[in-house]
């Protein structure tokens, strides 16, 4: 391994041979260690208690489990042996046949209450020399910690595992309820190859699960907090969003598409760029969702599929609003649609980033309307972060070719005018503004393109009409 000077980070040449993986048995998360945990490395889980420390080091061990080498999970002080087990066999991923044999559960509790921390060192020996595990976890291992009677002590018994650990290949998971600010000054990790920490944070009425990986020695990952939920099925985690990486050429579509709203085309000198994204801005009742509709609707018509996201309005709501501007669609063109709706109680932009890309990576979608962004917004719990987010998914859109339309309420603003207009304007191709007015006592929509990348378009506002068949734009007198 070779380094960049002034850089840190290692080189892989063309002689270094690929770091071998461990798979944590989510997909996700080995997306985010990019491929796994490192074999014959030592790792800490760390997080506070119910943060779920257990059920991740659990997972991994039985998606690695089989029966050439054994796994041996030891644990300490914190919990007793049966009530572990108990809990475990709530996870879809439990395999009783595994248990035994491929997969093995042994008490330390006893020996460390009575010999204290030299009780370990002698355990894992026999353990190693028996067994030859293929993956060792002690949990907890912050148990273990506090039986020290001091820093140098815990210190050398550290080199000790370290150094039989390293002879051995075996890889080993230290799980531990630290706190953030033990990182810098408990031995065990700076001994620790990796550390993966696990945190909750409040949200209002509900907590929101977060992990971060802090180091991973040899590898790199993909840094910043992770959402993610405990499942029956395990750890569902959420990776977050970067944007794609530069590529090397990039030529864009010159192929347009129909916006669905007759005589908004027209204003556009024929449509929207293929893999364009349009922001729709205005008040309740200005016609957003309709137009976000008609938009879907169109890439319907010519064959296209199509991704609807909406945080207001349940499908079965959505599917009487597109009935009611097609008509009831046949089985082939509703199996061209995708739906994907979340109650703004519960939103977690975390989640519903990961859903999208799970649809275009099973899909070949052309068209995607996200209503509304102002959910979103609330869900991001800050304006940064929903930038961030806004702005790697537009780009991933872009360099798929998808074709996208995002709707923002704007009265009341939801998002201040200068996040609204000038944060989100450099990251939109388009931007249409639909308003209500009233003059001499009557009330009606206008629409107003304020921005067309690359587009002739025409700057003045029109009167936007809705009837039976959805909205149109007036022509002019």
């Amino acid at each position: 391994m070779n380094y960049e000077a002034g850089v840190g980070e290692p080189v892989r040449g063309a002689a270094d041979p690929p770091v071998k993986r461990l798979t944590t048995g989510n997909r996700e998360l080995d997306d985010i260690l990019e491929g796994g945990i490192p074999e014959n490395s030592i790792n800490i889980i760390m997080g506070e208690p119910g943060s779920g420390k257990t059920a991740l080091a659990e997972e991994l061990v039985f998606a690695n489990a089989d029966e050439r080498r054994p796994i041996l999970y030891f644990t300490t002080l914190s919990e007793p042996l049966d009530k572990v087990i108990k809990y475990l066999q709530q996870f879809r991923f439990f395999d009783v046949d595994k248990m035994g044999g491929a997969i093995l559960y042994e008490g330390l509790g006893a020996e460390l209450a009575a010999n204290g921390l030299s009780a370990l060192l002698p355990r894992l020996k026999d353990a190693i020399k028996t067994l030859s595990p293929k993956i060792i976890v002690i949990d907890s291992f912050k148990a273990i910690h506090d039986l020290a009677s001091s820093t140098q002590e815990m210190r050398l018994t550290l080199h000790d595992i370290a150094g039989l650990l390293a002879a051995y290949d075996t890889t080993v998971l230290l799980v531990g309820e630290y706190r953030h600010e033990d990182i810098a000054t408990f031995p065990e990790f700076a001994v620790a190859d990796g550390i993966i920490e696990l945190a909750r944070n409040a949200l209002g009425t509900r907590d929101e699960r977060y992990l971060r990986v802090f180091k991973l020695r040899g590898s790199s990952y993909r840094q910043g907090f992770h959402a993610f939920d405990i499942t029956a099925e395990g750890l569902q985690v959420y990776p977050r969003l970067v944007s794609p990486p530069e590529a090397a050429s990039y030529k864009r579509d010159v192929n347009r598409i129909s916006s669905g709203v007759p005589g908004l085309d027209s204003m556009l000198a024929g449509g929207f760029w293929t893999g364009s994204a349009t922001l729709l801005a205005g008040p309740t009742g200005s016609g957003k969702t309709t137009m976000g509709i008609q938009f879907i609707v169109e890439g319907l018509r010519r064959g296209e599929r199509c991704l609807l996201v909406n945080f207001q309005e349940n499908p079965t709501q959505l599917a009487h609003q597109i009935e009611a501007l097609c008509g009831k669609l046949d089985d082939e063109t509703r199996g061209r649609l995708e739906l994907l709706y979340y109650s703004a109680v519960e939103l977690s932009i975390d989640k519903i980033v990961v859903s999208i890309f799970q649809v275009l990576r099973r899909s070949a979608i052309h068209r995607v309307v996200i209503d509304a962004l102002g959910d979103l917004a609330m869900a991001a719990s800050d304006a940064t972060r929903m930038h961030d987010y806004l702005y790697a998914l537009v780009q991933h859109f872009a360099v798929m070719g998808v074709s996208s339309m995002l709707t923002l309420e704007t009265d009341p603003p939801i998002m201040s005018s200068d996040e609204s207009h000038g944060r989100l304007s450099h990251m939109t191709d388009n931007i249409i503004f639909l308003e209500i007015r009233e003059h001499e006592g009557i009330v009606g929509r206008t629409l107003r393109i304020a921005k067309a990348r690359g587009l002739a378009h025409d700057l003045q506002t029109r009167e936007l009409l809705i009837d039976a068949r959805g909205l149109h734009v007036k022509e002019r007198e």
